[in-house]
């Protein structure tokens, strides 16, 4: 398991990719975030909780719900993605726990903790979503997160029973050539990062 990926793949996850503003008319199947989900669901999470929740947003009438709950400026990116995925979390993911995680029983620790729940499913729950973009982008999908939407009017849309809590929203597609914004500098080493 110790292998590098070449520059190539590099490039598809990372360096080359980019956060797409506008998409191609071209369907995203069912099977292909199939596929995405299928491949995200390996990354590790703390006791194996898998907290996140994925709610993909295609049909029409779906989209139709979803709009109201955003910003403005996200509206149009929304409208041309052929897909846009609400990245949740599960407030109660410790309740399937038993069935995740076989060393011993730690849904107890959440159960009886809530802060402890919601930091654990937060935290864990965005590094899922991270996986996704990336397994997203392995599979030739383009992507671009969003914030910028009001967490509780979706949350009542599409979560009404309060279980599941919205984190932020990723839409998926075929980037239309030159769809997004210039590249941003990014941090270098020695300002982001140090070596202890």
């Amino acid at each position: 398991m110790n292998g590098v990926l070449d520059e190539k793949a590099l490039e598809l996850i990372f360096t080359g990719a980019r956060t797409f503003n506008k998409y191609l008319e071209r369907e995203v199947s069912d099977e292909t975030l199939k596929a995405v989900r299928e491949l995200m669901k390996w990354g590790p999470t703390a006791v194996n909780c898998q907290p996140a929740r994925f709610v993909f947003v295609k049909s029409k009438e779906a989209k139709k719900r979803l709009i109201p709950a955003l910003s403005p400026g996200n509206v149009a990116k929304v409208e041309s993605a052929p897909v846009t995925v609400i990245v949740a979390v599960d407030t109660e993911f410790y309740e399937k726990l038993p069935g995740q995680w076989t060393a011993y029983d730690a849904s107890g620790a959440y159960r009886d903790d809530k802060a402890l729940a919601e930091t654990t499913g937060l935290r864990n729950g965005s590094l899922q979503g991270a996986y996704l973009i990336v397994a997203a982008r392995a599979l030739g999908l383009d992507c671009g997160p969003m914030s910028g939407f009001d967490n509780a009017k979706l949350d009542k849309e599409f979560f009404p029973d309060g279980k599941f809590r919205s984190n932020f929203l990723v839409n998926l597609g075929y980037g239309e050539p030159g769809g997004f914004y210039p590249r941003g500098p990014r941090l270098d080493f020695e300002t982001s990062s140090s070596i202890l």
